[in-house]
């Protein structure tokens, strides 16, 4: 029987072709792996050198790795660029290097095998994570003589490099951007980015970018879009943005004495240094903590907003709360630690990524409000949510407010003055008691006359001051149709202690304000109360409080009087009037 060889002896020239092959596989592993090995230094010395010649910076890169599974993916860590050492006549001292411009933990892109010499090398996406982007101030940036900065102007050898390549986009997560500063006593702005997403990356033009930024306080997101470049070599502080953003149920009760829901949506433009703001914020239940009641606050402002320290110069902001109209402008500015209290501080300054730490912000404003409504203020401060008065407030004060940990209703500052036309007290009590004061004033005392009468209404006003929750009125005048009362003291916000005491004046004798028989019988008082023109001239005072005031008559002070002689000459000057209204 003939023999039967094996299927690898009878096919002989197969086996050898296999093992040909395999060989051939393994040796171009190991040269693919070889080749790997040495490319990587080749393209991370390539990738420092590149990025030399763009920010004219040193440029460091801890470690590069390549691999070919599904494409070419690359990774890096450590990569750092330290600010411009000189760049188009701009030098930078080396006292201004204490920080990377740019850091980045780690980055990742993968991008095709096939390469065609006269075609760029298309990278989809770059992935960066931990990018920190420190931008030293603008006095750190030495302009020698003859040099001229100019934005987005990289050198050409740069430019004729990224020809072979095209970015269509990066994704940074966990960014942060912080901007230092140069004046004294201030405090570098730090923004926290959740989320970064740059397209149409260009190395001279603009790139659009969609961000989410992390605000601290109140405490939410910032989501905004844009426009940025041409990032500028000389000076990357002053490279332009532009975008709008939305700012969504912020919760104000993040700040100290103030609660309410806060949403804003607006634009800015201008460079990452200096921005202009545009923008509307509405609050539906704004409201002070401690003492008042909601109230629904609009305000549609223009800022100008340092944002190398965070300073904003509000010019101005139109509000209205409840229905009241009114402007505000001024400035708020953050106050530092000192430091004492930095160096006890567990977030410190020398982290790129904390957050500063201060005080808080100093607030210094103008207001001006043009006939507002009373009641829409005093239900701001006053927890019932019922004012004691209403009527058409005129008013113009400064404001200011220093950062502390007192409660804002002790550390508010006012200086100012006002005029409520129009007032009328809501309470029936102390309403009825005003309309008895004007009719006695002029001299109505009978039931039918009372009755026909129409509920007065008053006008005040005064120069003002608060501080530490005290309001205080030297020159207050309240005036309605037949009497003029001028007062001075004080109104403590909380708990509402009223300590007054003035001068009454009213158009009426004694006697004709007790009318009838009564009346004719007091008429030889008359003389006595008569003064400066007035029919009845008496001391007064308002004790108690905002709930239950006191009201009191001073006939002490009649003995000090002396009476007006029959027949002697009283100057014509008609009832008191109040001064001039200030407009």
């Amino acid at each position: 029987m003939r023999k039967q060889h094996s299927f690898w002896r009878r096919h002989r020239v197969l086996a050898w072709f296999g093992g040909f092959a395999l060989l051939l596989l393994i040796a171009a592993g190991i040269g693919i792996t070889i080749v790997l090995h040495n490319a990587e230094p080749i393209l991370r010395t390539q990738i420092v050198a590149t990025l030399e010649r763009q920010f004219h910076a040193r440029v460091e890169l801890d470690s590069f790795h390549i691999s070919i599974a599904g494409g070419l993916r690359a990774e890096g860590r450590g990569l750092r660029i330290w600010p411009p050492a000189q760049v188009q006549g701009v030098t930078v001292p080396s006292s201004a290097a204490g920080r990377p411009l740019i850091s980045i933990d780690e980055f990742h892109f993968r991008a095709p095998l096939h390469y065609s010499p006269n075609a760029p090398l298309r990278i989809s996406v770059v992935e960066l994570r931990g990018l920190v982007v420190d931008l030293p101030p603008a006095s750190h940036f030495i302009h020698a003589a003859g040099g001229t900065p100019s934005a987005g102007a990289g050198s050409d050898a740069f430019k004729k490099a990224l020809l072979h390549f095209r970015l269509d986009g990066v994704v940074c997560r966990d960014t942060v951007l912080r901007l230092e500063t140069s004046k004294p006593g201030k405090l570098p702005l730090v923004f926290p980015i959740s989320s970064l997403k740059l397209t149409g990356i260009s190395t001279a033009g603009t790139m659009g970018f969609t961000a989410d930024l992390v605000n601290a306080v109140p405490r939410g997101t910032v989501h905004t879009t844009g426009k940025f470049g041409p990032w500028s070599d000389s000076d990357p502080g002053e490279s332009a943005i532009e975008g709008q953003y939305i700012f969504d149920n912020a919760n104000l009760g993040d700040f100290k004495d103030i609660a309410g829901t806060l949403h804003s949506a607006g634009s800015y433009t201008g460079t990452l240094r200096e921005l202009a703001v545009n923008g509307a914020a509405d609050v539906p239940n704004f409201a002070l903590t401690h003492i008042g009641t909601a109230m629904p606050l609009h305000a549609q402002f223009n800022a100008k907003v340092d944002a190398t320290n965070g300073d904003t110069w509000l010019q101005p902001v139109d509000a209205v709360l409840g229905e009241s109209h009114f402007t505000v402008e001024g400035q708020v500015v953050r106050v530092p630690l000192n430091d004492t209290e930095a160096s006890a501080s567990k977030n410190p300054h020398t982290n790129p990524r904390a957050e500063p730490q201060t005080k808080g912000h100093d607030i210094s404003l103008m207001v001006n409000v043009p006939q507002g409504r009373m009641e829409d203020f005093l239900r701001l401060v006053t927890k019932s949510g019922e004012p004691i008065l209403t009527g058409v407030l005129n008013l113009k004060t400064s404001l200011d407010i220093p950062p502390g940990n007192d409660p804002v209703h002790l550390r508010i500052r006012l200086k100012g003055n006002f005029l409520l036309d129009n007032a009328q007290f809501t309470s029936a009590k102390i309403q009825d008691r005003v309309n008895e004061l004007s009719l006695r004033g002029q001299g109505i005392t009978k039931s039918r006359d009372k009755s026909s009468a129409a509920p007065a209404e008053a006008t005040m006003q005064s120069s003002f001051t608060v501080a530490d929750g005290v309001v205080t009125l030297p020159d207050l005048v309240y005036q309605v149709p037949g009497a003029n009362i001028a007062l001075s003291g004080t109104y403590v916000v909380d708990g509402g202690a009223l300590n007054f005491a003035g001068k009454a004046k009213m158009q009426a004798t004694v006697s004709q304000m007790i009318g009838g028989w009564k009346g004719a019988l007091a008429s030889p008082l008359d003389r006595f109360f008569k003064k400066d023109g007035a029919g009845t001239e008496v001391g007064v005072s308002v004790d108690g409080t905002r709930d239950s005031p006191q009201f009191g008559f001073d006939l002490g002070k009649i003995k000090h009087t002396s009476p007006q002689r029959p027949g002697a000459n009283i100057p014509d000057n008609g009832p008191v009037t109040v001064p001039p209204q200030q407009q």
